[in-house]
């Protein structure tokens, strides 16, 4: 693999958010979707979480949703996952892509301005 970024690479990034159940997991999905914020979701099966909340030690069932979107969209695709998100403070991270198909890069920048399909 070259090392060396391409700007499409640079411009995409990976999302992650987890959900407390699957409803949820699929409405979130959905959201960002319809908003076109995203070009996909892969929605994983479910995991066991632990975490500090509120000053205690807590575990739970969640499903983890990897978005592929655009820098430049970020801060919608954030907003659309707020606004369908059911926790108080949802994980929502950003992992940088530094690699990848071009051909796949391209086409997740292309789908997340809504460009295809005349979009």
């Amino acid at each position: 693999m070259d090392p060396t970024p391409t700007d499409a690479a640079t411009s995409v990034v990976a999302v992650m958010t987890m959900l407390p159940d699957e409803v949820s997991a699929r409405a979130v999905t959905r959201a960002v979707l319809e908003a076109r914020v995203a070009a996909c979701v892969n929605r994983m099966p479910p995991c066991e979480s632990e975490y500090w909340w509120q000053g205690r030690i807590e575990s739970a069932r969640e499903w983890p949703l990897i978005i592929k979107t655009t820098r430049e969209r970020y801060g919608e695709l954030e907003r659309v996952i707020r606004a369908a998100h059911p926790y108080d403070v949802p994980e929502i991270v950003a992992l940088p892509v530094v690699a990848g198909l071009p051909a796949y890069l391209e086409w997740v920048g292309t789908e997340a301005r809504g460009d295809a399909d005349g979009a």
